[in-house]
């Protein structure tokens, strides 16, 4: 029998219980370290707490493993009061309430918009495009603080547009230290340059002069600020930017030299 190892990059404190090939998919049976005491959500009885398990198994769509899409399946805990007798669901650390989608998913989600659209992400992902727009917007409103203990020594600078020729932007701080696992720092709405030093400010005054390159398109917004707030960094302007904007100005060039035919 032909055993596989496979080397998962879990959130922390998360414990793998099991695993089930299904259809087309990966499923992972998870859990994770209950708290020893709880309070009431609806009476505010705090107490040791008394968790039953919930008799459904939830399924949360998570990073790709091998090109399918992988899930996590846990069976819910719910601590229950014994002065009321209300049942709450615990918070589960590796996605927010009332979704059905990982933290992580919904970052590589963000990464995979830079470059791209809301359609063409969807499709990827099999998702809804509704979908991919409630993730932006939860990340728009995260505020999540970023350790200032982290060594950060590369960072991108990109925009996102959620639709074709649409005027809804949004402007992406990415941590490129490991260029294999390129990380979602911050996210802000907007491209100009005051959505760029939303984002660089998420950072503290030691990372940011820990920052020795910051890879951005050609926007003066974004040069500006980094050259702003990034004291010890150099640009760098990827191929792919390059490439975009060289080809705007050939087809610009193209279109005011293009001759009108004649009738003959």
């Amino acid at each position: 029998m032909a055993e596989v190892t496979l080397e998962l990059d879990l959130p922390e404190g998360i414990a793998i219980r099991g695993y089930e090939r299904h259809a087309e998919g990966h499923a992972f049976e998870v859990d994770w370290p209950w708290p020893e005491r709880c309070r009431c959500g609806q009476c505010g009885h705090e107490e040791d707490a008394r968790i039953e398990l919930k008799n459904t198994m939830y399924v949360v769509r998570d990073l790709d493993l091998w090109g399918q899409p992988g899930f996590l399946v846990y069976q819910p805990p719910m601590p229950k009061c014994s002065r009321c007798g209300h049942r709450q669901h615990l918070e589960t650390p590796f996605k927010r309430p009332h979704v059905t989608y990982s933290y992580r998913f919904e970052r590589e989600v963000l990464r995979s918009l830079i470059g791209s659209t809301e359609e063409d992400v969807a499709r990827r992902f099999g998702i809804s495009a509704e979908t991919v727009r409630r993730i932006v917007e939860n990340q728009l409103g995260d505020r999540e603080r970023i350790d200032p203990g982290r060594t950060i020594t590369d960072i991108g600078l990109d925009e996102i547009s959620l639709k074709k020729r649409h005027k809804l932007y949004v402007t992406i701080l990415t941590d490129l230290s490991d260029p294999e696992h390129p990380q979602v720092l911050a996210v802000a709405r907007g491209k100009d340059r005051a959505a760029a030093e939303t984002c660089l400010n998420r950072l503290s005054p030691g990372q940011r002069r820990q920052v020795r390159t910051h890879r951005i398109d050609m926007s003066r917004a974004y040069a500006r600020a980094c050259g702003e707030r990034l004291p010890q960094s150099r640009a760098v302007v990827d191929r792919f930017h390059v490439a975009r904007h060289l080809g705007k100005v050939v087809d610009g060039l193209r279109k005011k030299s293009r001759v009108p035919s004649s009738d003959p």
